[in-house]
């Protein structure tokens, strides 16, 4: 068998692949079509740009994505170690500086010897051993394509971007610094706070519910009613703002908006809600509307947000919107070696798999891109324990069931239960979940 490996994609899924089949001698070619054609989501031909937030979720030990996380970092992630090292502060979570951590990523695979970058749309399924993870915004041809192959219509849902703020453009005589109870590395607070009383809040609800959105194409439309089969509007993870606010008046305030662990400086009191803005880059010049995906017009963007208290002022330095995301039936398609079942020399890797969230993708394509140098090498594929998470999120696209397969992000509830009699509190079952997965994790495979 050929030692070429492709990877389609240059993704977080498939700069991980390429790099973990590179650093095992495998000769590899990592297509990224980018930025000759570019994605209706990203702005840069950097390998592995973040679109939707900067944020790879919790980093906290007892927390799920924190798990997956320090898996990652155990199994020697590159993107991992690049996250690790453009961080920004985020209390508990794990933020990066979104171009110096692209840029980052990109250096180090363009740098590898055993990698060659080809800027070219992958438009056929490539001959001989690939993984293809071109990810959840794959082009029309190349989704054909995969298409043809599989036999299958794809599924999908809809995922959206939040607004970037210029931080200088914040009144910060109203929002204030301040992480959930005290949380943080800084004594100030990681997160800028905007609060709002009753009467501000319900205001701003009804302005967003009023708000005119981008009109969809016929496909989305269908969708969006709910006319064809097995899709969802909306991935219930990520959804828009003012289709969240439309559940309900309390919704924002019970959700992204939820003011918790908050107190206003300049009442001593909780407000009604808070919208929390977290920073994006090193310099702190830019910060993120948390949970504020949308798909509502720019102009309108502007006017609604605008009327957040310390907001009035914002300066938008990328609004938000809205995109269609792509994911295959993974559980009729794939293994557990997150090999194709009828396509032995194809691996799929990313959000095409049916995993959400940064980690996962970076996780899937890490766990491809060794699993398909061993397929070169002769070796023999690897599965991962179900008590890892990484194991547990393959486990669950593997093996869901299909008529109500979406993506899943990773969360302790898809580990087999813990063996103990003990009644554990939220942390002590997080921290006895995260001992279990490093320990099989070290079983399995030691740390590089």
């Amino acid at each position: 068998m050929s030692r070429l490996l492709t990877v389609a994609g240059g993704g977080l899924a498939g700069s991980e692949a390429a790099w973990q089949a590179a650093r095992q001698g495998i000769q590899v070619r990592l297509y990224e079509m980018r930025p000759d054609q570019q994605t209706p989501a990203h702005v840069s031909g950097s390998l592995a740009e973040l679109v939707c937030s900067n944020s790879l979720g919790s980093a906290l030990p007892d927390r799920a994505t924190g798990l997956l996380q320090n898996e990652l970092r155990a199994m020697g992630s590159l993107l991992m170690r690049c996250a690790d090292a453009c961080a920004v502060p985020a209390g508990g979570a794990r933020a990066v500086d979104r171009a110096a951590f692209a840029g980052m990523v990109t250096g180090e695979i363009s740098g590898h010897p055993n990698i060659r970058i080809i800027r070219e749309e992958v438009t056929a399924i490539p001959e001989g051993p690939a993984v293809i993870a071109t990810g959840p915004l794959t082009s029309s041809r190349f989704s054909d394509a995969l298409a043809a192959l599989t036999g299958r219509e794809h599924f999908s849902f809809f995922d959206a971007l939040a607004p970037l703020i210029t931080a200088d453009s914040i009144n910060m005589d109203i929002a204030f610094r301040a992480s959930r109870y005290g949380r943080g590395e800084q004594g100030e607070g990681d997160y800028i706070n905007c609060p709002l009383n009753r009467e501000e809040y319900d205001r701003f609800v009804d302005a967003l519910i009023a708000a005119e959105r981008i009109p969809l194409k016929t496909f989305e439309e269908d969708v969006e009613k709910g006319v064809t089969a097995g899709m969802n509007k909306f991935f219930e993870g990520c959804l828009p703002v003012e289709i969240l606010a439309r559940r309900g008046r309390d919704a924002l305030a019970f959700g992204p908006m939820r003011p918790i662990g908050l107190d206003d400086p300049r009442t001593g009191r909780r407000p009604r809600a808070i919208l929390q803005l977290r920073q994006d880059n090193v310099a702190g010049s830019l910060y993120n509307m948390v949970g504020f995906q949308t798909n509502l017009r720019r102009s309108e963007q502007e006017r609604v947000f605008r009327m957040i208290p310390g907001l009035e002022g914002a300066e938008f330095a990328r609004h938000g919107q809205m995109h269609r995301n792509t994911f295959l039936a993974a559980p009729a398609l794939l293994n557990s070696a997150l090999q194709m079942n009828e396509h032995r020399q194809l691996f799929i890797a990313g959000q095409l798999t049916g995993v959400e969230g940064y980690a996962g993708s970076i996780g899937t394509g890490l766990l491809a891109g060794l699993n398909a140098a061993r397929l070169i090498k002769g070796g023999k594929l690897l599965e991962l324990p179900r008590v890892t998470m990484l194991g547990a999120l393959v486990h669950y696209i593997t093996h869901a069931e299909l008529k109500i397969f979406q993506p899943m992000k990773a969360n302790f509830g898809i580990m087999p239960a813990l063996e103990t009699e003990k009644r554990l509190g939220k942390q002590q079952r997080g921290a006895a979940y995260a001992e279990r997965a490093l320990a099989a994790l070290n079983i399995t495979l030691p740390s590089p």
